[in-house]
């Protein structure tokens, strides 16, 4: 591989492997260390790269389990708001529309953090990233049903703890 492939093929996954790792890690500044040597381990080994199809789930993969490294080593918790990755940037929104989209979306990343790992990840590469099912089995190193059964069981969590919030005095 040379600087070419790389700028093309690696370079414009990065900020994707950036909020993979957010989303894993809490802490934008880790995310940004973990990214940085994803793209380091992925230049040392290109001689190796030439026999990869998918090099973004190639990357990805390095990217949580770098990330699931970090957590396991220093066993902390999140620091930083979800909130960053979400913001609603619109200026003809009413302080009410925006209040409320806001509240909406913290509830939102409150359900999803309270999601197991698995069903978690899954449901971020799919729903946030827009991953495809054989990518998301690539990367997380699942079969296919297993993929399916987290994703389903992660939406279907979300979507009842939303419905049953929104209900609430009706």
């Amino acid at each position: 591989m040379n600087i070419e492939v790389f700028e093309t093929r690696v370079l414009p996954t990065k900020n994707k492997l950036f909020r993979f790792a957010f989303r894993l890690l809490g802490s934008s500044e880790e995310a940004k260390d973990v990214v940085q040597e994803v793209m380091m381990k992925v230049w040392n080994g290109r001689e190796q790269m030439g026999a990869i199809d998918n090099m973004e789930a190639w990357c990805m993969r390095i990217t949580k389990n770098l990330s699931l490294d970090r957590l396991r080593s220093k066993e902390r918790r999140t620091t930083d708001s979800m909130q960053e990755g979400f913001e609603v940037r619109q200026e003809s929104m009413t302080p009410y529309e925006k209040t409320e989209i806001h509240e909406s979306m913290q509830r939102v990343n409150e359900l999803i953090e309270a999601l197991p790992e698995k069903q978690r990840q899954v449901m971020h590469l799919r729903d946030i990233e827009g991953y495809s099912y054989n990518e998301i089995c690539e990367i997380l190193e699942l079969d296919m049903s297993q993929v399916k059964v987290n994703l389903f069981r992660a939406r279907n969590f979300v979507r009842e703890r939303l419905l049953k919030l929104n209900a609430y005095g009706l």
